[in-house]
């Protein structure tokens, strides 16, 4: 992917190489992650940071994930697709919690909502969103005691 590109499923998608992206993806309806389960898909998240995109921030909760991320450029020039990164991580996470609940289907709804970060201002407030989505809903009294959050402080 070398400029700007632009699909559809349900919702539009837009990709910029150098871009940084809030993220969000939802659990089939009825579906939830077990405390073990979260942990399984922060790893999957996490697998492929520095490698194929950075993370700045993520937060799995039970029923939905939010990550502020970047896709890092391919030593062949371009950068990794983002649609490509969040197949693999939802993909891997998805046949993990399967394989353990020994069930089949879809954990993942199959669309990602995403949104390309325009500012310093609108990351930060990403990152806040992130950071205090534990808290809006009592998994968390802070941040800090929610395991299923990771931030990179760099």
């Amino acid at each position: 992917m070398h400029s700007f590109q632009i699909s559809r499923r349900n919702l539009p998608h837009w990709q910029e190489p150098g871009r940084v992206y809030f993220i969000t993806w939802r659990c089939q309806k009825g579906q939830s992650l077990s405390l073990e389960e979260r942990t399984i898909t922060l790893s999957a998240i996490r697998y492929w940071d520095t490698i194929k995109w950075t993370v700045y921030a993520a937060v799995v909760l039970p029923d939905h994930v939010h990550v502020l991320a970047q896709p890092l450029p391919k030593q062949e020039g371009g950068v990794f697709n983002l649609t490509e990164i969040l197949h693999s991580v939802k993909s891997f996470s998805s046949q993990k919690i399967n394989q353990q609940r020994g069930k089949q289907g879809s954990l993942w709804q199959t669309e990602s909502y995403d949104r390309i970060v325009r500012d310093e201002a609108e990351f930060l407030e990403k990152w806040q969103y992130i950071r205090n989505n534990p808290l809006k809903i009592d998994l968390a009294q802070s941040s800090e005691e929610y395991p299923w959050l990771y931030e990179k402080w760099e």
